[in-house]
């Protein structure tokens, strides 16, 4: 008499490839604070998928990032606690407050930054340009949202039923203090550092 046993099959995984790094600019170190301390091009707009590769660059750089803030107008799911590696990143959002296009990170021990998002289905060469232009450290600081409706990329809010001229002193008002905005073309060289391009 013979026994058998069922043994589980064994599993073919195919070998996963590194995790795609983030596509990061961040302005110099000892560069002065503006509206924006960099920019982010996400692969997708999936925080979960997405969040972890920009910490793991960002935490070393910058110290532990310990909780996010998002519009959510572009995020369709913002889960309220993202797993990264080591720890957990909090999330939370703010529709009027915060600027659609940037992303707000925070560290108990060093602060907050600013990052400008790149959304995920901008061209290459238009990206580089976003990317150059929001980790600038000369000319006027602009928005998230005047850096992408500047260069007409995706997701670039249209002005409907309203003259430019009274966004722009709106804007002026807002982030410069009354001083008239100054129009600037988007520089085209890349920034400092630029990671995984």
């Amino acid at each position: 008499m013979s026994a058998t046993t069922d043994l589980p099959r064994p599993r073919r995984e195919s070998p996963a490839g590194p995790a795609p790094t983030a596509r990061l600019a961040l302005k110099p170190a000892d560069a002065p604070r503006g509206l924006l301390d960099g920019a982010w091009w996400p692969r997708s707009r999936d925080l979960l998928s997405e969040l972890p590769a920009l910490i793991d660059v960002l935490d070393p750089t910058w110290a532990r990032i310990t909780r996010i803030a998002v519009n959510p107008q572009h995020w369709p799911v913002i889960p309220r606690k993202i797993p990264v590696h080591g720890h957990v990143v909090k999330a939370g959002w703010f529709t009027p407050e915060l600027d659609p296009h940037k992303l707000l990170l925070l560290s108990y021990s060093v602060g907050r930054w600013d990052l400008l998002v790149i959304p995920p289905q901008t061209d290459e060469t238009t990206a580089t340009r976003l990317m150059a232009a929001a980790t600038t450290v000369t000319g006027p600081p602009l928005t998230a949202s005047a850096l992408i409706a500047a260069e007409g990329g995706p997701g670039a809010t249209p002005t409907v039923g309203r003259s430019q001229d009274a966004d722009e002193s709106e804007e002026a008002w807002e982030y410069e203090g009354g001083a008239p905005t100054i129009r600037v073309d988007v520089p085209a060289r890349p920034s400092r550092l630029l990671v995984g391009m």
